[in-house]
């Protein structure tokens, strides 16, 4: 049986686990050998020495070890099942305590000795609520005591010791099997542990250092396979046949620039002679435009589109949302219709007739851009000829959907474009194969915007600072995370504030309700009447997010504001502050969770897109990056791209070397390599790899 068998086995067969307790681990994600061997520690805890209960320090984390003195299980006034039990050490006692667990009683018995993991607090005495525990027995080997121990995420009816029990027996039998993918040298030269060390140090450490070391070569690997496919794309593309030389010298994109109603910031001036570098080169262009809300991406990308239709050329650009296209649809047509540029649109809720009409011209070469959404990418769809795709907002598209765009041209040039700024860090990870460019100042006259959290009781002084903006001729969007009002979560919604308001707060002002049910003629109505000003209150869900551009709107107020994500928050609060009036963004929130007040607090300390975007990563954590749409993009499942952002930079200049010098992989020193990438990222990426 080869190695790559052995590690694909059942887990189910390792003594111990069986055919019940194998269906609890899959809960986990652990089906086969090699699933067990990588299922990391999520902490450690130090059971050399425990902290002794009478030096317990309030605020802090803590290990102790302890027996259990006294038992006690109750009813609360309100009906909450309390169990609590006292644990003592030669040096003092604590109460560990656990909400709605009645059955817990069952497992504890006076005089078991007992380790717990929790935040030390204190009401009348020293407690830990809800720890973590495992009971002591006579049987404990060095496994469970007298090192550092590993601590592992658990689902119901498995418990740590038996975990580890396991883990460890699929370490011992089966870690040789495991192949080292990096060459010798590359260990040598970048002081990396073997594989198979590593593996178990990274289980069961003998020290600090040896965790250290192994948690290194861990990340580095994982590092190292995501950055090598993204190098290995980005030499497959620049392998591909000859792109489009767009043509610089013209007269069109003078016209353009000379009539532009104000001056480019330096920003936008250093990104379009990016563009234009690319855009000359007989290589593709695949760039990615990112800049903070309001940041005047729209005029660097109708620079390039401008350029494509001077070089002789069509354009296409994609959009998320239907209101998203329309809003382009407009500013793009009132800045290029002058220059004889004809822009069309194409989205789905249009007049059948109307799309035809479309379609014809768009095959006949009459329409030189066309803006829309998905729409797109129907198969009855053709371009006379495509010469330049701009995708905006793109991590709202899956990978097929942005290819099949492409696919509409020959070798089209590629401009990517998101306001929602990246972290150096993550776009290294999601955009490693483009070429960055970034918008950093926002165009001169851009008034800052005051940013306001209040509390739900204060609504009522909200409601009158509106009523005083709308007075002064002012627009207003009040946003809620809810359509309709949900019998689980007590959140306002949308639908049913919009009423409420209209009869309660504000009878004699004109409201609108805009969310995402709502039918696209519907909403494109509401929104035309906003722009006109038929409208002094937008009631909302987060689909005005992006795509709308009201310079007369100069308050956002967000409700629940704790419910959304710091990114969100931002677009939200770059909904307004458009036009010569100051303008403020209210967050009305009662954040329960750490998360939930870090964000809030964010949001009132800067504007600053990228400061938050960094600070929104740090909160959240890395996650699933490309979620579920991004087909094919892998999930980063052991490094950190914040705490981990030098091992990253060194991984990905190591990958890309690598690929420089041999392309495909063939040397014999790089096999194992190319079948790690294949098992990491499947089929559909072999075709990177020539045979």
């Amino acid at each position: 049986m080869s190695q790559t068998e052995v590690l694909n086995n059942s887990a189910q067969y390792i003594k111990g686990v069986g055919p019940a307790r194998f269906k609890i681990l899959n809960r986990l994600g652990i089906h086969t050998v090699r699933d067990l061997l990588y299922y990391l520690p999520r902490r450690y805890e130090d059971r050399r020495n425990f902290t002794p209960i009478g030096r317990l320090e309030v605020g802090n984390y803590a290990t102790v070890k302890g027996e259990i003195i006294k038992l006690n299980l109750w009813r609360s006034k309100r009906g909450l099942s309390i169990f609590k039990t006292a644990v003592g050490d030669e040096s003092g006692a604590l109460e560990a305590i656990w909400f709605n667990q009645p059955f817990m009683k069952r497992y504890f018995k006076v005089g078991q000795e007992i380790i717990l993991y929790a935040k030390v607090e204190k009401h009348r005495q020293v407690q830990m609520n809800s720890p973590e525990y495992e009971f002591v027995t006579g049987k404990d080997s060095s496994l469970h005591m007298g090192r550092i121990v590993p601590i592992y995420p658990l689902t119901t009816n498995i418990n740590q010791r038996y975990l580890r029990t396991i883990i460890s027996r699929a370490v011992e039998s089966f870690c040789s099997y495991i192949p080292d993918a990096l060459p010798y040298v590359l260990r040598k030269k970048l002081e990396l542990l073997p594989l198979t060390l590593a593996l178990r140090s990274i289980h069961f450490p003998q020290d600090v250092t040896a965790r250290a070391s192994a948690y290194k070569r861990l990340v580095f690997d994982e590092f190292f396979l995501f950055q090598l496919l993204l190098a290995l794309k980005k030499s497959h593309r620049a392998k591909q046949a000859q792109g489009i030389v767009h043509n610089m010298g013209g007269k069109l994109v003078e016209n353009f620039q000379k009539a532009l109603p104000f001056k480019l910031t330096p920003s936008q001036e250093k990104v379009i002679k990016e563009i234009e570098n690319d855009m000359r080169a007989s290589g593709p262009m695949n760039r990615l435009l990112q800049g903070d809300v309001g940041s005047g991406k729209t005029i660097v990308a109708a620079y390039s589109l401008v350029l494509s239709v001077q070089s002789g050329f069509q354009a296409a650009v994609m959009a998320p949302t239907e209101i998203l296209a329309e809003q382009h649809y407009l500013t793009l047509s009132k800045l290029l219709l002058p220059l004889n540029i004809n822009v069309g649109l194409l989205i789905g809720s249009m007049a059948l007739k109307t799309k035809q009409e479309t379609l014809k011209d768009l095959k006949s070469g009459v329409l030189d851009i066309i803006i829309g959404t998905h729409a797109l990418l129907e198969e009855n769809i053709q371009l006379k000829r495509l010469g330049l795709v701009v995708v905006d907002e793109q991590h709202k598209f899956g990978v097929i959907q942005r290819s099949l765009l492409r696919k509409k041209g020959e070798i089209p040039d590629y401009l990517v474009m998101t306001a929602t700024p990246i972290p150096r860090t993550l776009a290294m990870t999601i955009y490693g194969d483009l070429d960055i460019s970034t918008i950093k100042e926002l165009p001169k006259g851009r008034l800052p915007i005051s940013t306001f959290g209040v509390k739900n009781e204060a609504i009522k002084d909200v409601y009158k600072f509106i009523r005083e903006e709308v007075a002064s001729g002012r627009q207003v969007y009040i946003v809620y995370p809810l359509i309709n009002k949900s019998q689980t979560l007590k959140l306002k919604a949308a639908s049913e504030m919009y009423n409420k308001l209209k009869q309660e707060q504000f009878l004699s002002l004109r409201l609108g309700l805009l969310h995402g049910q709502m039918a696209s003629g519907e909403k494109e109505k509401i929104m035309r009447s906003f722009k006109q000003h038929k409208i002094d209150i937008l009631v909302s869900t987060t689909v005005i997010e992006v795509g709308i551009d009201i310079p007369n709107a100069s308050v956002m107020v967000v409700e629940h504001a704790e419910r959304f994500g710091l990114s969100q928050l931002h677009q939200l609060r770059g909904r307004i502050g458009r036009g010569p009036h100051p303008s403020y963004c209210i967050l009305v929130s009662d954040p329960k969770t750490e998360k939930a007040k870090l964000r809030i607090e964010a949001m009132l300390a800067t504007s600053d897109g990228f400061r938050l975007a960094e600070q929104d990563l740090d909160i959240r954590g890395p996650g699933r990056f490309f979620g579920p749409a991004q087909h094919g993009a892998p999930e980063l499942k052991i490094g950190n791209v914040i705490r981990d952002m030098e091992l990253m930079e060194l991984a990905r200049g190591e990958a890309f070397s690598l690929v420089r010098s041999d392309p495909n992989l063939r040397a014999p020193e790089h096999a194992l390599i190319r079948q790690k990438l294949r098992e990491r990222f499947g089929s559909e990426n072999i075709g990177l790899l020539s045979v």
